[in-house]
């Protein structure tokens, strides 16, 4: 296991950074494809599409057909709106990390590095409109390239932001993730996360029943003596 070390984002990572982060994130396009042909209501559609087929036609060959047609287009359906999920955050928040995460002191983007190479991210951002009374800060971008997995690299992230949140002043660190991320809701619920809730992104993603699913981590005050 080789030794690495966290430290703020510089302006020579943008490109390995979104790298990193595109290919984390697409490689659970598999798995949301799995829950989407799976979930029981997309099932009960392609048994009643296949019926009403055959009924109208009276070909099973064409019944089967729809079914395909079907599954090739919630293949698609799932693909796209991960991509262009993707693609947005490389638009927005990510196309100048320093503007977005170093310009101001209630925010950061930090790495992993390993032998020269960056092998982990993560980020967190000043939450804009938090509940009445509460000053919360947000978690992005948690990734670990897989030859790095299994090392601690993104319970250390992760710890980096918690740190970050208490330094800083924050009551509580907040995130979203899908519910196909299952390795990485496993690592925040064993670090002390909850979930307080869960939704749909979009009606496409709604449609495809991969939803969003929100957790919080509360951060200890002084006098509860540290995380």
């Amino acid at each position: 296991m080789a030794p690495y070390h966290i430290r703020t984002f510089q302006e020579k990572d943008q490109t390995p950074v979104m790298d990193l982060y595109s290919s984390c994130f697409v490689e659970h396009v598999p798995a949301a494809i799995r829950h989407a042909l799976m979930l029981p209501r997309n099932l009960l559609l392609e048994v009643g599409v296949a019926l009403l087929v055959f009924l109208v036609s009276g070909s099973w060959l064409l019944a089967v057909i729809s079914i395909l047609i079907l599954l090739l287009f919630l293949c698609f359906l799932v693909r796209y709106m991960w991509k262009h999920a993707i693609v947005i955050c490389l638009r927005t928040d990510m196309a100048d990390i320093t503007k977005t995460y170093l310009s101001a002191h209630d925010s950061c983007f930090w790495v992993a590095e390993s032998g020269g190479q960056v092998v982990g991210i993560v980020s967190a951002l000043l939450v804009a409109n938090p509940p009445l009374g509460k000053k919360q800060l947000k978690l992005f971008h948690l990734a670990v390239a897989m030859e790095h997995r299994g090392e601690g690299i993104a319970k250390a992230l992760v710890r980096t932001v918690l740190q970050f949140a208490r330094d800083q002043g924050y009551g509580e660190v907040v995130l979203d993730t899908t519910a196909v991320q299952h390795s990485a809701l496993g690592l925040y619920q064993g670090m002390g996360f909850r979930k307080t809730g869960q939704f749909f992104e979009s009606i496409l993603w709604k449609l495809t029943g991969i939803s969003w699913i929100r957790l919080i981590y509360h951060l200890p005050s002084a006098r509860d003596g540290g995380l």
